[in-house]
């Protein structure tokens, strides 16, 4: 059985170890929105049908016109962004030598050693694959626009982005060798729908054609695309419907921005902790011992997140408009 990579989430391990049930907890473990998008009724087609072309083609164009897409890219949607990220060591050639730098989000890593093709550039100059989190998870930190491209693939995910969308490198992704990813469950607050995009030029998402190359006439040899790898019907029939009508509904990304911006320097001020960074989702603050503050607060219901490189980190999303004085009482 595969190790556990370690997550926010996972809050029956708290109650199990704290008591209480899962109504009674606060999760501020993860960077998920606490005011999902409304998502009102969903036709019964959505849930009886294969999911249609026209359903898809208005999924993509939403999401086009949302994150300004430039025409040169093409968008391909997935059951979540980490499907995508799972995918992604194995589209073209399957193998070369990558970069990442660490700390961040642990998927990446994760997905480039299950392939067992891949090597890790000691010198990140020389890497043919470089991968960025872009706000990155967990600090928060920015990368400019001139660490990307220049090589086979550049991979940047904006899974966080979409609260600082003048931060965005979209404007890169019709760049061959570039793929810019998108994740719908975190500004959205909708995870459990697992929605997600690559979005970059024809040429990145099928960097070579599925040719089948005879060999010893009995042996085919695949190179596979990013959309051979994820298949047909890759986003069920809700998910198509609510993220569609959630990507034309620019009047709630802006309140939804206003929103979050105010409540992260709320969060920051009622906890009064060094912050490393975050985003308006998220924030990362050191302490002098975080595992120590993590059961603290833990006793009071709430559960935040730790890692295991870091003896003073600990990360907070945001509570919920009715849940402020439950981490206010447990600090």
């Amino acid at each position: 059985m595969p190790k556990a990579r370690d997550h926010g989430g996972g809050l029956d391990v708290a109650v199990a170890a704290y008591g209480g049930v899962r109504a009674d907890w606060l999760d501020l473990s993860t960077g998920i929105n606490p005011v999902p998008y409304p998502v009102g009724e969903i036709s019964g087609n959505a849930w009886s049908a294969l999911p249609d072309s026209g359903a898809m083609d208005r999924l993509l164009a939403a999401a086009r016109k949302f994150w300004n897409v430039p025409d040169g890219a093409d968008i391909l949607a997935a059951n979540g962004a980490s499907a995508i990220i799972a995918a992604i060591p194995y589209i073209g050639e399957g193998s070369g030598t990558v970069h990442i730098e660490t700390p961040t989000y642990n998927e990446h890593a994760a997905a480039f050693d299950a392939s067992g093709n891949w090597f890790w550039a000691e010198n990140a100059a020389k890497a043919d694959t470089h991968v960025y989190v872009h706000p990155n998870n967990p600090d928060g930190r920015i990368w400019d626009a001139q660490n990307m491209g220049g090589r086979r693939l550049t991979v940047i995910d904006e899974s966080f982005c979409d609260v600082t969308p003048t931060r965005s490198h979209i404007e890169l992704a019709e760049d061959q060798g570039i793929l810019v990813l998108k994740s719908f469950g975190k500004f959205w607050g909708l995870a459990g729908l697992r929605l997600g995009f690559a979005i970059g030029a024809a040429k990145t998402l099928s960097p070579v054609e599925s040719l089948k190359v005879p060999l010893q006439e009995a042996v085919d040899i695949v190179r596979p695309s990013l959309p051979d790898l994820i298949g047909p019907w890759a986003v069920p029939g809700p998910a198509l419907e609510i993220g569609a009508r959630a990507l034309e509904d620019v009047a709630w990304a802006e309140a939804t921005r206003a929103r979050l911006a105010e409540d992260a320097k709320r969060l920051d001020e009622l906890v009064g902790w060094t912050l490393v960074g975050g985003t308006d989702l998220f924030r990362t603050y050191e302490v002098p011992d975080a595992a120590a503050m993590q059961d603290k607060l833990a006793r009071g219901h709430v559960w935040s997140r730790i890692f295991p490189y870091s003896k003073t980190w600990i990360r907070l999303g945001l509570p919920a408009p009715d849940r402020w004085d439950q981490l206010k009482a447990a600090l």
